[in-house]
């Protein structure tokens, strides 16, 4: 059975959450991190429930970790700072997803720590 919202979007939780693990992909597989949610997002923001604003959450989060790695690189040169701030990234980028998507199910407003709102 398929529930309906007030706007005539679906509500699928499942997909949601899905959404948030795709991120993972990126230690699994080393890519598709910001491209299986991307697609994801622009395939289904005007069918879901929800779906638009988590999908901008996720682009956003996955662009800021990607400049957090391009800026870090560097910062290694420097007293190996940048490698604290690698570590860091990668926990962020492997946590956060995880914390997001148990907040989904249990239908909670999601949160991104240190996201830049690119769109």
């Amino acid at each position: 059975m398929e529930i309906i919202s007030q706007t005539g979007k679906r509500i699928d939780r499942q997909l949601l959450v899905l959404t948030h693990l795709s991120q993972l992909l990126t230690y699994i597989t080393g890519f598709g991190g910001l491209i299986v949610p991307l697609v994801l997002w622009l395939s289904q923001r005007d069918r879901v429930e929800g779906m638009d604003e988590q999908g901008k959450a996720i682009v956003n989060f996955q662009l800021s970790l990607l400049l957090y790695v391009f800026i870090s690189i560097p910062a290694i040169l420097l007293l190996g700072l940048g490698i604290l701030m690698l570590i860091a990234v990668g926990l962020l980028g492997f946590i956060m997803p995880i914390v997001n998507a148990i907040k989904v199910n249990k239908d909670e407003p999601i949160s991104y720590f240190m996201t830049i709102k690119f769109i």
